[in-house]
Formats: structure tokens, C-alpha cells, sequence
């Protein structure tokens, strides 16, 4: 359970970014999804910033057939994948200074130190980027645009097995909004932007 919950600590809305090399406006960014009538959702891309249409939105909270609390038998379980699959980005209210991954990868019960409504910003080492598997959490889903992408964080990539990686996950109604703004967060471009880097990430 404790690393599970690690896991969903910043799933549910991740920014990520090099670190004094590449930045992301997210406040701007995230502005441009402003709901106009039920169902709709206008949008600008970075292709025609000028063009602001309103087009039928697929609901993220239903996405691809498979609701928020995905297909697990267990309820508690279900309800950590709603939280995980929230589709909403932390306010500047909820963001906690205290919140490293020093502290996250510390020994210690993550569900007695942490809140599912806290925000954070994490430094780390990509040491991996790879293809989530077939989770409960995306209903099973077999293809690569309804499952997560897995970002492995560790502290010192010259000390790797001084603690465990921190895994941030890009979830598939995240990637499909991005894809909204044009923003391409496929696994393969999350992996060749930031494979080897050192990156902070956001959620």
C-alpha cells in the first residue's frame, strides 16, 4: 500500500521539465482548457494559437470506455485510482515546500506523511522512461495511448541502489489533454526528451 500510494502521490497532474534548460509555462499552458458548455472544452495549439474552436470533448472522466476508478475488484483500490486519474492540476494553495524526493524515498509509512490533496514540485534523475503494463487502473487497456508512461526518479544516479526510484506516472487523459494543447507526451517523446536528464516534475 505505502508504495502504491508513493506512486499515486504525483500522478495525477505531472509537469515535467529540464531543469534550467527547459521550462514550461504551466499556469499558461493549463489556462487555455476553459470549459465554454457542457461537453466542450475550447482549445488553442501551438500550430494555430490564433484558431480557438470548441470541439466535443472525450470525457476524461470517462476515457476510453474506462472510468476514473478503472476495473478492480477491490473498492479501496478503486478509490486510489480516482485520485490517480484526476485530470486537474494543484493550485498554488496546495503546493508544500516539504515535499522532496529526499522525504519521499525516506523510510517511513507514505499514507501517515502525506495528503492525497497536497501538491508538490520534485527534482530528480530520469533514470528510466518506460511503457506502464496492463493496470487496473486503465481498465487493462492494451494500447499505448490508454496506458501510463512510467518516469523513474532516483536521487543520484552515481548511487542507484542507495534508495529506490520514486516512479511518476503520465496518465493516459494527462497525455490526451497535452495532445489538446500540442503538446506530445507519447512515452517515446517523454523518453527522448528526458532519459538521462535531471528533471523536476510537478503534480
Amino acid at each position: 500500500m505505502g508504495c502504491r500510494f508513493l506512486r499515486l502521490l504525483l500522478v495525477m497532474a505531472v509537469i515535467a521539465y529540464f531543469v534550467g534548460r527547459f521550462t514550461l509555462n504551466f499556469h499558461r499552458l493549463l489556462n487555455t482548457i476553459t470549459t465554454t458548455v457542457p461537453g466542450y472544452m475550447s482549445h488553442r495549439t501551438e500550430a494555430a494559437r490564433e484558431r480557438s474552436t470548441a470541439e466535443p470533448l472525450l470525457r476524461p472522466d470517462t476515457f476510453h470506455g474506462c472510468g476514473l476508478e478503472g476495473d478492480a475488484r477491490s473498492l479501496g483500490v478503486r478509490a486510489l485510482d480516482q485520485l490517480k486519474n484526476r485530470y486537474t492540476a494543484p493550485s498554488p494553495a496546495d503546493m508544500d515546500s516539504a515535499i522532496t524526493l529526499e522525504a519521499i524515498v525516506a523510510p517511513g509509512k507514505d499514507i501517515s506523511r502525506w495528503k492525497v490533496k497536497e501538491g508538490a514540485e520534485i527534482v530528480g534523475y530520469a533514470s528510466d522512461v518506460k511503457r506502464g503494463g496492463f493496470e487496473a487502473t486503465n481498465c487493462h487497456a492494451r494500447d499505448d495511448a490508454d496506458r501510463d508512461a512510467h518516469i523513474e526518479l532516483l536521487l543520484d544516479p552515481m548511487h542507484s541502489g542507495s534508495s529506490p526510484p520514486m516512479i511518476v506516472e503520465v496518465t493516459p487523459r494527462w497525455r490526451y489533454l497535452m495532445n489538446q494543447r500540442g503538446v506530445d507526451w507519447s512515452t517515446r517523446a517523454l523518453r527522448d526528451r528526458f532519459l538521462g536528464r535531471r528533471v523536476k516534475v510537478r503534480g
